[in-house]
């Protein structure tokens, strides 16, 4: 963008009809819009030409250009944020699976202490649900 604004700057400038000026001062060639120094060993001015008619055409071809620059970059948004809700809902489901494995090793750690602190006529019952608990968590969580 700034090179175009640069671009129709010095083109507007060549387009009053402005010539360049070619000095050779110690034996460096250098162009300039400013006369030449009293010292330059030759001195040029140079016809800068005419700029071409604007072409139709390519006025059309620019704004074509232009508004599908444009479709092009709505759908590139579109894309982002539909990524964006994307990975905004994948954090929330990994948040909630941190979640649930939590509370199913809590339950497995407490169905463990159970089996420990059972009495004989209770640990039958208390070793299945230890192990209902822990095939529960590797099922859910397995890692």
């Amino acid at each position: 963008m700034k090179i175009s604004a640069v671009l129709l700057w010095a083109v507007a400038l060549a387009a009053h009809g402005q010539g360049v000026n070619k000095c050779t001062v110690d034996g460096k060639v250098s162009y300039s819009d400013l006369p030449c120094p009293a010292n330059a060993a030759s001195a040029t001015t140079l016809a800068v030409p005419i700029a071409p008619a604007a072409d139709p055409a390519a006025a059309a071809d620019l704004a074509r250009q232009r508004k599908e620059a444009a479709k092009l970059e709505k759908a590139r948004h579109q894309h982002e944020d539909q990524d964006a809700r994307a990975a905004d809902k994948a954090a929330q489901a990994a948040v909630a699976q941190r979640k649930r494995c939590g509370k199913l090793k809590l339950n497995k750690r407490w169905a463990d202490e159970d089996v420990v602190r059972a009495s004989l006529p209770n640990l039958d019952n208390a070793k299945l649900r230890a192990k209902r608990a822990g095939d529960t968590l590797a099922l859910e969580c397995p890692k």
